[in-house]
């Protein structure tokens, strides 16, 4: 088991339920294959630049332990999942 760290960047279009059923997902996601370690959710912030013409974006930040095969299969969710607009998956170094 590894400890990761993710962080996803959701559309700001999206109202708040649709934002949390959207992260609730992944939490779930994650829970199936591991352990959530904790989460924090930043709420909408301005993006750095405009992504798809979009200003803002909702950040949500997951720390988790899992198999190290998990990872990529995250990262292939993320990119097929209408809603998100970027995210990010790192590994803690022990």
């Amino acid at each position: 088991m590894a400890k990761y760290e993710t962080m996803l960047i959701t559309s700001a279009a999206l109202d708040e339920e649709a934002t949390a059923a959207l992260v609730g997902k992944f939490k779930t996601l994650i829970e199936n294959n591991g352990t959530i370690d904790s989460i924090d959710e930043w709420g909408k912030r301005r993006l750095a630049y405009p992504i798809n013409d979009e200003e803002e974006g909702v950040y949500t930040v997951i720390n988790f332990t899992s198999e190290p095969s998990f990872p990529a299969e995250l990262d292939r969710v993320y990119k097929i999942t209408e809603g998100v607009m970027r995210s990010l998956i790192v590994a803690h170094e022990e």
